[in-house]
């Protein structure tokens, strides 16, 4: 089972501004589409394409960004997938982050964008979706639960 790298445009020394531009989302969104082209058995991605998606969305530069031209892309890639797990941004997870890390409220803005495109499907993706909420282990069991019933 291999996991994809959960920071390869740091170690390929792509420099993203601060914060960061709709150009930075857009090379994201391609990377994603590649990762997800590759010929694999089982793997498994921290991020999808969707992802990038959201936050383009939520960008201040949205208008700029064409979905049209890259929804057939991205529903491609996306069939490829057995199943997308969704872990919201919950009041009490474990994952901090500071103010000025989400200038303007863009993560927490992207994560309710992320949250209808999956669970209310305006984009057809044709993909399974899991929301999964509580803990880690709990998100963990949640996750295996489907998986072990898919089999």
């Amino acid at each position: 089972l291999a996991q994809q790298d959960p920071d390869p445009y740091l170690k390929e020394g792509y420099d993203f501004a601060h914060p960061p531009a709709l150009e930075d989302f857009e090379a994201q969104l391609e990377r994603s589409l590649e990762d997800l082209s590759e010929d694999r058995d089982e793997a498994l991605f921290d991020r999808c394409p969707v992802d990038f998606l959201a936050y383009l969305s939520v960008h201040e530069d949205a208008d700029d960004f064409d979905f049209d031209e890259w929804l057939p892309r991205v529903r491609t890639a996306i069939e490829t997938l057995d199943l997308i797990v969704f872990v919201p941004i919950e009041a009490r997870d474990r994952i901090a982050f500071s103010r000025s890390d989400d200038e303007g409220g863009t993560t927490l803005a992207a994560d309710e964008k992320l949250k209808e495109m999956l669970l209310e499907n305006p984009f057809e993706l044709g993909v399974d979706v899991l929301e999964v909420h509580g803990d880690v282990e709990m998100r963990a069991r949640m996750a295996l639960q489907r998986i072990r019933g898919a089999r």
